[in-house]
């Protein structure tokens, strides 16, 4: 098989691989706009006859979604504003800083990683109740989402760290910056992309958490949109085209986002951020 048989082969594969990939989407955009007995026609149809664009709106009404977008802003946010304010400095010192001792650790920890949310909520919420943390529930979101993830925000700006030369920051230090002078003048700037990407990533898994706000967060005024979106189930659920279409108003911003930066997401993955 020659070169361009073997690419045509290839994208081919490629091509039918991300058709399968996305078909549940486009089933999601497309059953929001279905009518209630195309939703259980046989043989299901690829595109509704009569698109009914008007249950955006409805749902977008009745179950108050500016509210709930505007939660799982917040717990997304502050998680990522809080895990960049304390894994930044954490990842540069054990960049600088290594040794056997500091990657066997950071694999252990990472590790902690294959817990489920779902196992680690019962200690959460007795110990965030014993200290009064529940009074506050978003608080205490963003503080679990935040231990969580840490980890992982950590390994990937510690990789950035790393592949900024060091030559550098002693060139900074025998021109007379200070440490702490060279790490914001020279390394942070090189850096930023990395910690983009990681905060990026750290967002998206943020936006969508669930376990620990439904089980910290009893008041539905300060529940994210991840809760709402549970709200729907029951054991007679049947109005398929509301979910989907609330779905579909949860998840489009993050893939919108997910595209405009995919290059950079992948740049800084595979090359430290460098230039």
């Amino acid at each position: 098989m020659n070169t361009t048989n073997r690419d045509r082969l290839m994208l081919a594969i490629s091509i039918v691989m991300a058709a399968i990939y996305l078909f549940p989407l486009y089933w999601m955009y497309i059953t929001a706009l279905k009518s209630g007995s195309e939703m259980f026609a046989t043989p299901p149809s690829f595109w509704p006859t009569s698109p009914q664009w008007g249950t955006y709106a409805a749902v977008w009404e009745s179950r108050d979604m500016g509210r709930y977008l505007w939660n799982s802003l917040v717990i997304a946010l502050g998680s990522v504003a809080l895990i960049t304010l304390l894994g930044v400095g954490c990842a540069y010192v054990l960049a600088r800083y290594r040794n056997v001792w500091v990657d066997i650790g950071l694999f252990l920890i990472l590790m902690l990683q294959v817990l489920p949310a779902s196992l680690m909520i019962t200690p959460i919420f007795v110990g965030f109740s014993q200290i009064g943390l529940l009074s506050t529930p978003r608080l205490a979101v963003i503080i679990a989402v935040a231990a969580k993830s840490m980890p992982f925000f950590v390994i990937l700006v510690r990789a950035t760290f790393m592949s900024v030369p060091q030559e550098l920051e002693e060139a900074a230090l025998v021109d007379g910056n200070s440490r702490v002078g060279a790490f914001f003048n020279i390394v942070l700037p090189l850096a930023r992309n990395g910690i983009l990407v990681s905060a990026i990533l750290i967002f998206m898994q943020a936006f969508g958490e669930f376990v620990y706000s439904k089980s910290m967060i009893q008041a539905a005024e300060l529940q994210p949109a991840s809760v709402g979106l549970n709200s729907f189930m029951g054991p007679n659920t049947n109005e398929w085209n509301n979910i989907m279409a609330y779905a579909t108003m949860y998840v489009t911003p993050i893939l919108a986002i997910f595209v405009l930066l995919q290059r950079r997401i992948v740049s800084g993955l595979t090359s430290g951020a460098l230039k």
